[in-house]
């Protein structure tokens, strides 16, 4: 028989017992934060380079060391600094229990070149993670060969003219050029030699600014060989986007602008040759090719090369580009020569180098023959370490070495003799990849400019103008 207090003392223990089974069912475990011991911007990946002006969609792969496992949800973007107009943002996933890698997803436009840098904080842990922006899409873009690049593309196999050399083969292959042509075709491309036949060049397309001679849209295969052989006698053969290979690349860039925006005043096709004069081994004669954004002189007289300029080179787009199962970029070496140069300057060396002015172009481009400056500007190379001289002379090389290596040689050998008295000035940045960035080289003799400027048919990308002149030698010195 139970008494009442038995009877109490049940009820109690069973009413505990069952307030203490509900708090162990109620109970909820919170889930583990993820944390990592180290972040490692430093050693993060890209999927993509960026270009100043251009829409940027990419992933970065940040490693890390110490995950703990734990998943973790998407993060908010984070807006970089710096250069701006990009984010960043976490994409979800599940830690390793160990090292591993964050991905985070970056999409915008970057505002001009530099670094654009996120903040980035993550499972206890901060770093900053660096994007390079450039001046140029690092890219490669894909172009269709056209029928007059594929020809000119192909390795030259003829025997003609090999049993000659210097003038004479010039002589013999511009010969043997005329041969392929109709009676027409010659009277369109030979033309009396004077100055101002000479100076019909531009860095036009040929439908803004009309050239004289033949095009090479006009021209047959046979015909395309014959021009083929006499441009690789006269221009470096076998170096890659320089001489012969860096024409190429011209004509190759401007196919590619005919397909995006350029329409046919566009394309390999609307270059022209010309001989002005009847080419000889004694008299005065000129060979001109020239078209959007290249323009090669070779003048001649009394059995001599009097004259390679002015010559002007330039490219849209800057980016590589391929086509026939080749990539070009033809003056990306020149502009990495000339940020090279600069940035071998001291800080202060650079200070003296540097214009005031803000230059969108060439001082001394189409149309500007004879106006050299009167007074040299700028940081004298013969104030230079011999370290720094040496690189200012790099830069020059670009340029005659796309001649024909005896021609380039005795070019150098004057260039180099003046080097000490030569002046070198730059406008913008000595990175020589943004928009308006400028350099010049200014000698007794040689004269240089590069100019970065805005796209023309690709907007918002900077593409190179440059122009070679010569104070004494423009047009063989006539």
């Amino acid at each position: 028989m139970c008494t009442p207090f038995v009877t109490t003392a049940v009820v109690l223990l069973v009413a505990f017992l069952v307030v203490i089974s509900c708090k162990k069912t109620d109970t909820t475990v919170t889930p583990t934060a993820a944390t990592v011991s180290a972040l490692t911007c430093g050693s993060a990946t890209f999927s993509a380079s960026a270009a100043s002006g251009t829409a940027y969609t990419a992933t970065a792969s940040v490693p890390y060391t110490g995950g703990n496992g734990a998943s973790y949800s998407a993060g908010s973007a984070i807006a970089s600094t710096g250069v701006t107009g990009l984010n960043a943002t976490l994409q979800a996933g599940t830690l390793a229990s160990g090292a591993g890698n964050l991905t985070y997803a970056i999409r915008g436009t970057p505002s001009g070149t530099g670094t654009a840098t996120f903040a980035l904080s993550f499972g206890g842990q901060t770093c900053n993670l660096a994007l390079t922006v450039s001046g140029t899409n690092s890219g490669t873009t894909a172009a269709s060969s056209s029928t007059v690049t594929t020809a000119l593309s192909a390795t030259a196999t003829t025997t003609t003219c090999t049993s000659t050399t210097g003038l004479a083969q010039v002589v013999c292959l511009a010969e043997a050029f005329k041969a392929t042509l109709s009676s027409t075709q010659v009277s369109t491309m030979q033309l009396s030699y004077s100055k101002a036949n000479g100076q019909k060049w531009s860095n036009l397309p040929a439908a803004l600014s009309a050239r004289i001679g033949i095009s090479l849209g006009s021209l047959n295969a046979t015909q395309l060989a014959a021009f083929r052989n006499l441009m690789v006698a006269v221009l470096a053969s076998n170096a890659i986007n320089e001489g012969y290979d860096e024409m190429l690349g011209n004509l190759v860039a401007d196919d590619y602008l005919s397909t995006v925006g350029g329409g046919s005043d566009y394309g390999a096709g609307n270059f022209y040759l010309s001989f002005l004069g009847t080419p000889s081994t004694t008299g005065l004669w000129e060979i001109l090719f020239t078209g959007h954004h290249y323009t090669q002189p070779y003048t001649f007289n009394t059995g001599q090369l009097t004259g390679v300029t002015p010559a002007f080179r330039g490219v849209e787009p800057a980016s590589a580009i391929t086509a026939g199962n080749r990539t070009y970029q033809p003056f990306e070496q020149e502009r990495l020569v000339f940020a090279t140069m600069l940035g071998g300057l001291s800080s202060t060396e650079q200070t003296t180098a540097k214009l005031s002015a803000t230059f969108t172009d060439l001082v001394l481009g189409p149309g500007q023959d004879s106006k050299f400056p009167a007074t040299k500007v700028g940081l004298q190379v013969g104030t230079l370490s011999a370290t720094k001289q040496a690189l200012v002379l790099d830069a020059i090389k670009l340029y005659v070495n796309d001649l024909d290596a005896a021609t380039a040689a005795a070019i150098l050998t004057k260039y180099t003799s003046e080097l000490a008295n030569t002046y070198i000035a730059y406008s913008g940045t000595t990175s020589v990849a943004s928009q308006n960035d400028y350099v010049r080289i200014d000698g007794p003799s040689i004269w240089i400019e590069f100019s970065y400027q805005g796209g023309v048919i690709i907007k918002n990308t900077p593409h190179p103008h440059s122009v070679w002149r010569d104070h004494t030698g423009d047009y063989g010195g006539n």
